[in-house]
């Protein structure tokens, strides 16, 4: 389902909204009149299009801003704690075939260890540190995960310019 106009709406949904309205009557976009009309509709309202016609002419507020970036950042944490559970499974077994062989020797595991997490430690910092960069953390998710498709879907394929066609009659 692609169009998420026709989806029924909750209660939170309708208090967001009203709450947006709120903001904008504030901010002088809003008549009272014309706020308390689209208050009365808001209650009104049951799917998702009915909702997003009544905010269609006004600009997106900062509650709505705070709102998308609080719900993408927990998208971007959500995946890296994908990603996470990945690179331990993988450091766990290195670290138990280590110890199955008699744990002798360097500790050899560290460079997995190391391998694997570097990229999740410094997606952590970008997302979660003092300046969040969710662009280069989504950018580095992306393309790990188009990587895994292209893997999954034929991981051996040919680079470069395609072959001729053979020509009819020549043995294979």
């Amino acid at each position: 389902m692609s169009d998420s106009s026709s989806l029924r709406v909750a209660d939170a949904d309708r208090e967001q909204l009203a709450q947006e309205l709120r903001e904008h009557m504030l901010a002088g976009r809003l008549s009272s009149e014309e706020f308390e009309q689209r208050l009365g509709r808001t209650y009104a309202a049951s799917t998702r299009g009915e909702l997003d016609a009544l905010k269609a002419d006004l600009p997106l507020s900062p509650m709505a801003l705070d709102t998308a970036l609080a719900k993408r950042k927990a998208t971007l944490q959500r995946r890296l704690v994908q990603e996470t559970g990945g690179a331990v499974g993988i450091s766990a077994l290195c670290v138990a075939i280590w110890l199955a062989s008699g744990a002798n020797g360097s500790f050899w595991p560290v460079w997995v260890i190391v391998v694997t997490l570097l990229p999740l430690l410094r997606n952590t910092w970008r997302l979660l540190g003092p300046a969040p960069d969710l662009e280069a953390v989504e950018r580095h998710l992306d393309s790990r995960r188009e990587h895994r498709r292209r893997e999954h879907r034929g991981g051996s394929r040919r680079h470069g310019p395609p072959r001729p066609p053979r020509p009819p009659g020549l043995p294979q």
